[in-house]
């Protein structure tokens, strides 16, 4: 029985990193022979595709949906560890609605997005209402990951600083917060991956225009969604390939320095 489970376990193993390995080859043999400066000029055109305003946009929807989205997560944690009762009421409440916001297809929160947002709020499409839907939809993850970050932390630790005179909140900030860092950074970060790669929540609530957004209420989009556009139109597959290593390119990145950050802070702590 062990070696079957073995065996399972590494055919699995195997075809985990095949499919990997597949797409992404897949992705530099279509994408690389496509690879042009003029799609990173400055201003889209229908002569160079350009992503540049893509790269922007994705920039700027990342930002303003961590401002948002990441001090309620955070802080929401914190109540659910810090301060609320285990058997609480609203403990169960907030569990419930977290565990019920990341099953939620992302197409449901694009609808919910475009009636709310952009319709009942006369948001428009525009930055700010990609923004806010993106930001409910990493809230589930910034909060689960706080979460478990916080509870790694040793009781004794918030004991000893309470027992010298310390109050609940300077426990928190000043000995609970540094230890947990590592884990909260690496929810933030990892978010930050969904927000790159997300297309049918933002396509109703961002909107498609093919330029870098002049405010809060203007349109825009995304490296993912310019990916989709010229795919879908059948004229620019080919810029689309070449968009598509750019976003693997930048999802790798996230990924490396959600790694090398965690690592860091985590060493930082044991020297502490």
């Amino acid at each position: 029985m062990d070696r079957v489970i073995r065996i399972t376990v590494k055919i699995s193993a195997f075809i985990t990193f095949s499919a990997l390995f597949f797409i992404i080859g897949y992705i530099l043999l279509k994408g690389i022979p496509n690879l042009d400066i003029s799609l990173f000029s400055l201003k889209y055109t229908t002569e160079n595709m350009s992503l540049f305003p893509a790269m922007v946009t994705t920039l700027m929807l990342i930002l303003l949906t961590l401002v948002i989205s990441t001090p309620i997560g955070i802080f929401t944690a914190f109540y659910l560890v810090e301060y609320a009762k285990k058997d609480s009421k609203i403990v169960e409440i907030i569990r419930i609605a977290t565990e019920t916001l990341s099953g939620i297809p992302s197409i449901v929160y694009g609808l919910f997005g475009m009636l709310f947002f952009v319709i009942r709020l006369n948001f428009k499409y525009s930055l700010l209402a990609g923004a806010l839907t993106v930001g409910i939809m990493v809230l589930p993850l910034i909060i689960r990951t706080t979460e478990e970050a916080l509870l790694s932390v040793d009781n004794s630790l918030r004991e000893a600083s309470l027992a010298l005179g310390a109050g609940k909140l300077r426990t928190i900030f000043k000995v609970a917060l540094p230890v947990a860092m590592p884990g909260i950074l690496s929810g933030v970060i990892l978010s930050i991956g969904r927000i790159v790669g997300e297309t049918a929540a933002l396509m109703f609530t961002l909107g498609t225009a093919a330029k870098i957004p002049e405010g809060l209420f203007s349109s825009g989009r995304t490296l993912a969604l310019h990916m989709y556009v010229l795919s879908t139109e059948g004229l620019h597959v080919n810029e689309s390939y070449a968009t598509g290593i750019i976003l693997l390119i930048v999802v790798l990145i996230v990924n490396g320095l959600s790694t090398l950050l965690s690592n860091k802070l985590t060493k930082g702590n044991e020297n502490e």
